[in-house]
């Protein structure tokens, strides 16, 4: 029961430590995207598709989880019994540690397809953190690797 108990802290120390990583959305700015010159272009909203934006990759939730399932598999029988144990419990915590991070930091996003003044029609996916509209004015932010709509 311990070693139970064990496991699901540490794959829930692993997903909040994951769910730490930056934003995808519309008000979010790397360090890398401060201070540095933006173009904008204006538009009118077309149409707005919810969507979801699969969750962060970081590495921390597979190693936190093969850390601890190689603990509580190492509990499993004597010597090499084990040594099995340990690395069974290993790559099964990995495996939980991943899908347990990506879940919990996906997130509900938009597809946003907007009309630019000059007639162009453009499609930006971002967070769902600012809500938008058909007919909604916007303005487009970007510095040439990434794009957000704004109000």
């Amino acid at each position: 029961m311990r070693l139970i108990v064990v496991a699901i802290a540490g794959l829930t120390a692993a997903a909040l430590l994951s769910a730490c990583a930056p934003g995808v959305g519309g008000g979010s700015y790397s360090r890398d995207q401060a201070r540095r010159e933006q173009n904008v272009r204006m538009g009118v909203v077309d149409s707005v598709r919810e969507v979801q934006i699969e969750g962060t990759r970081s590495g921390v939730g597979p190693a936190a989880g093969a850390v601890v399932g190689g603990i509580a598999g190492s509990t499993v029988g004597h010597g090499r019994g084990a040594a099995v144990g340990a690395v069974l419990g290993s790559v099964a915590g990995g495996v939980a540690g991943q899908a347990a991070e990506q879940a919990g930091t996906r997130q509900t996003g938009y597809e946003i397809t907007v009309r630019l003044d000059n007639g162009r029609l453009i499609a930006v996916t971002q967070a769902a953190d600012e809500t938008f509209k058909p007919g909604d004015r916007v303005r487009l932010v970007s510095d040439g690797a990434t794009t957000r709509v704004t109000h």
